[in-house]
């Protein structure tokens, strides 16, 4: 499978529903987010944001439930932190992603290579097979993946995955 490292802003784009894209301090949230788990290897909190864009944690917080509105991220429901900006996960998951010295969690295997894609390096996908519990690993390396074999299942069809994307 060709895998091309490197081209994030094919993550990045295509909010839709309310999009924000033209709003400055909106583009400024959400590259704080992703500069948080790109280089941290974790979501900055709203505190961590709020300095990053020199804005107060009111306008911070609006700002992210305008990006949650428009699908270009996720919050948690109580705190209205960030739980997830796709293709990372704020949280463990089952989908460990590893590169060097730095690593992420991603939200599926899709998600996990798409890490990887994002950051523009070689690294690995690490999870368990959903029927028997086996540790599975894929590698990227030099833009090829490696490793399996093994098949890649979604549940739910991606025209459904916003009705309940922490699910999908």
């Amino acid at each position: 499978m060709a895998f091309k490292p490197g081209h994030a802003g094919a993550l990045m784009v295509g909010m839709t529903g309310g999009s924000t894209v033209d709003d400055p301090l909106d583009l400024g949230v959400r590259q704080a987010v992703y500069d948080g788990f790109t280089n941290d290897g974790r979501a900055p909190t709203i505190g961590d944001i709020c300095r990053r864009v020199g804005a107060g944690e009111v306008a911070v917080r609006a700002a992210l439930r305008r990006l949650a509105g428009s699908h270009a991220l996720v919050l948690q429901p109580e705190s209205g932190e960030v739980l997830m900006a796709n293709p990372f996960s704020a949280v463990p998951t089952a989908f460990a992603v590893s590169s060097h010295e730095r690593s992420w969690w991603g939200n599926c295997i899709w998600d996990g290579l798409g890490i990887l894609a994002m950051v523009g390096t070689d690294g690995s996908v690490m999870t368990g097979c959903p029927d028997c519990g086996e540790g599975l690993r894929l590698e990227v390396q030099a833009g090829q993946v490696t490793g399996g074999p093994c098949l890649a299942h979604f549940a739910v069809p991606a025209r459904e995955w916003w009705q309940n994307i922490v699910f999908a």
